[in-house]
């Protein structure tokens, strides 16, 4: 009887240990996953806490927190850097062009120079000058936007005429008819209308909103690259030859001034393939 006592026992023993020694290669598992993470500066990472003890799963749960509110707190900083720095540019750059911009209008409006082989040169310089100030100009609104005017916004019915502006494509907007947000809703609109731009292409492509506690705007239209992925929210970048690469970085700002937060969801909803998220920052 103690023979068959011990069996049981030392089996019990042995299969709790292989539970436990499990449990840990999952645990080390996660650690490596988030040190990842944290090495490649992603801090967007959920890790479930499905299957753990009482105690790692409160841990767990803290982690994830914590990604996103290092997540946001990088995403204001680099905001207000690149706000400082285009403050810098735009201030240096304007200062350099504007006696340049002025001297050589003055010499184009002089009839002594009409004729002469220098004014074609003196055009030249003036039609550059007056290029470089019209581009620095597009990109003082990262510096000059006006404080958010928050009142009460029916989103389904602000989706709806973002939706009318664009009738070519197919919308799908999954948004409860009475749900009402604190926002500024002009600048709320232009937040959507660059998403929708940012989207649209040569084809026709399927825009989907849904609530779900955050506002999903997704699209079928060219998937985002990895490496483009990274860098979509860094002011001027841009892969279209066409674009000012403003959009994205100009919308995650005028969130961030009502306290929202836009990010690219790392797996689309089902049935597109980019989905961005609007938040209410933590």
């Amino acid at each position: 009887m103690l023979t068959i006592l011990l069996i049981v026992a030392g089996g019990f023993i042995l299969l709790a240990g292989c539970v436990i020694y499990r449990h840990q290669c999952v645990l080390r598992e996660r650690a490596q996953l988030m040190r990842d993470a944290v090495r490649h500066h992603d801090f967007s990472f959920r890790l479930s806490p499905h299957g753990l003890l009482f105690g790692e799963r409160a841990l767990q749960e803290a982690l994830n927190d914590m990604g996103e509110d290092i997540q946001q707190l990088v995403a204001r900083n680099e905001v207000e850097a690149w706000q400082r720095l285009t403050r810098v540019l735009t201030h240096e750059i304007m200062n350099a062009t504007t006696p340049i911009l002025s001297i050589s209008q003055a010499y184009l409006q002089n009839e002594e120079m009409k004729g002469l082989p220098y004014a074609e040169g003196i055009q030249a310089i003036h039609d550059t000058c007056l290029g470089l100030a019209s581009f620095v100009g597009s990109y003082r609104k990262l510096t000059q936007l006006q404080p958010p005017v928050m009142g009460e916004v029916r989103l389904s019915a602000l989706c709806q005429s973002v939706a009318a502006m664009y009738p070519q494509l197919t919308w799908r907007v999954d948004i409860p008819a009475g749900l009402v947000v604190r926002a500024d809703e002009q600048l709320l609109r232009q937040v959507l209308i660059n998403l929708v731009k940012n989207a649209v292409e040569a084809e026709t492509v399927t825009i989907g909103l849904k609530w779900d506690g955050s506002l999903f705007v997704s699209n079928d239209g060219h998937a985002i690259p990895a490496d483009v992925a990274r860098e979509i929210f860094i002011p001027f970048f841009t892969t279209k030859s066409s674009g000012t690469g403003i959009g994205l970085s100009l919308s995650r700002q005028i969130l961030l001034m009502q306290h929202m937060m836009l990010t690219l969801k790392d797996t689309p909803l089902q049935g597109y393939t980019t989905t961005f998220v609007i938040s209410p920052e933590r």
